[in-house]
């Protein structure tokens, strides 16, 4: 493992005691480099390795089936701990009380933490590091290159970022070790009585949309490679065909992981070269370039995050006619005069998701429909929070940040409402894809639903 992935938080006391993972956003077992740096750590003091997961009250909106998505892949992640050996503790409450009464009990002496960019999460850390006086390592397990290797401020956009991953991929796409078992079998925590939770959290249980894991997500991941990665170059823009991934939910929840999925990828790079690269561009570039953009950009979710030029047009054009102005429940409710959009938040609201290139088409019609770009940009970041599976991520900011404020994009000649703000027309969709048939198949999705 590259130790590059690892920083160290907080120098804490030095004594013999457990270690504990506390796992946020890296929600698996294999091909985390987060559990197996704590596994290492734990083997070379001697000492028992424990994994903890805290389960907030609320987060950032997120409904109920985000919720069960999470936490049926939680339970799958209790097993495969299970037969390794270490115990899995489910938490509940807010951080800065679970967390340091957790490292009370069992005397930890290191804890080990995903990195995550999103402020809440910072905050939670913040609040935690306060009550400790062990001794705290953050790991980046989520991009391929950790974001602090790739780029010590926040980058002007993907050609400028792009060069910088590329360099580090030889060193960091490595393979990863094989986990073994904890010699401590006498260390017992006792397991979540998940039936129980489920009846507590889900007096009636959401439908979901997939299959939720790392089983699942692997399981996609052969599908993909299988049946639509050889057309993926060619109509991965084309939302009325199904030709993309289906693994943002895996991705989002750390179900997976991105450098297990650019690994497997790449196996099929002389057969399907053009789709392989399209691909990797938009896993490992376009994601690593919205982390850098989350972790560096205090204002990611409001419009203080544009770029100077985008802030000074949009105020430019604040006073412009708006022929549509509609409420957040028209909209939630998918009631707008426009088919296209109609579908996008249908999509959204059955599947959980909506196609990449139809999300863009989505944001841009929210700015056009509501009063002010902060309007616009907290409404769809509701929305987008709310209803998407990939929900609450640093891609999911940045994309809207990208639609509403150019955001990593260049200045477009000046029009109305969006002044320089690149556009995105009803018609200019038109031309790309067939709008009824992306429809249609929103419609079959929704009676599925």
């Amino acid at each position: 493992m590259d130790r590059r992935r690892v920083r160290l938080v907080k120098a804490g006391r030095r004594r013999k005691g457990p270690i504990l993972y506390w796992m946020q956003r890296e929600q698996r077992v294999r091909e985390n480099w987060a559990l197996y740096f704590a596994l290492v750590l734990a083997k070379e003091s001697d000492v028992p390795l424990y994994v903890c997961f805290n389960l907030v009250p609320d987060f950032l909106g997120a409904l109920p089936r985000a919720y069960l998505f999470m936490l049926e892949g939680l339970r799958e992640v209790e097993g495969e701990l299970a037969e390794l050996h270490i115990p899995f503790v489910f938490l509940r409450g807010q951080p800065k009380n679970t967390i340091p009464d957790l490292v009370r009990d069992l005397e930890v002496s290191v804890l080990v933490m995903d990195f995550n960019p999103l402020k809440i999460v910072r905050a939670w850390k913040r609040e935690v590091l306060e009550h400790l006086t062990a001794t705290v390592f953050e790991v980046d397990a989520r991009n391929v290159v950790p974001v602090w290797v790739t780029s010590p401020k926040k980058e002007y956009g993907a050609f400028t970022i792009r060069r910088k991953i590329h360099r580090h991929l030889p060193e960091f796409l490595e393979e990863f070790p094989k986990l073994g078992k904890q010699p401590f079998r006498g260390v017992t925590h006792r397991a979540c009585d998940w039936e129980r939770l489920f009846l507590e959290l889900f007096p009636e249980k959401p439908k979901l949309p997939c299959t939720p894991g790392y089983t699942a997500g692997m399981r996609m991941l052969r599908e993909f490679l299988e049946e639509r990665l050889p057309h993926y170059a060619e109509k991965r823009n084309d939302p009325a065909v199904l030709a993309t991934s289906l693994l943002s939910p895996y991705l989002h929840f750390g179900q997976i992981s991105a450098q297990k999925v650019a690994r497997e990828v790449l196996r099929f790079r002389e057969k399907y070269s053009e789709s392989v690269d399209a691909f990797l561009e938009q896993l490992i570039v376009r994601r690593e370039l919205a982390e850098n953009f989350c972790t560096y950009e205090e204002h990611y979710d409001t419009p203080l995050g544009f770029p100077r030029w985008a802030q000074e047009t949009l105020k430019a054009h604040r006073t412009d006619n708006r022929p549509y102005l509609y409420t957040l429940e028209e909209l939630e409710s998918a009631k707008t005069h426009d088919p296209l959009w109609n579908a996008a938040q249908r999509e959204l609201l059955s599947a959980g998701r909506i196609h990449n290139y139809v999300r863009m088409y989505w944001a841009k019609k929210i700015l056009e429909w509501s009063e002010n770009e902060e309007e616009a940009l907290r409404r769809a970041i509701d929305l987008n929070d709310r209803y998407a599976l990939d929900g609450r991520d640093p891609n999911g900011y940045t994309g809207i940040a990208w639609a509403t404020g150019g955001v990593h994009d260049r200045p477009f000649p000046e029009r109305e409402i969006f002044g320089k703000v690149r556009p995105m027309t009803l018609e200019q969709c038109a031309r790309k894809f067939s709008v009824e048939k992306y429809i249609a198949r929103v419609e079959d999705l929704s009676k599925d639903s």
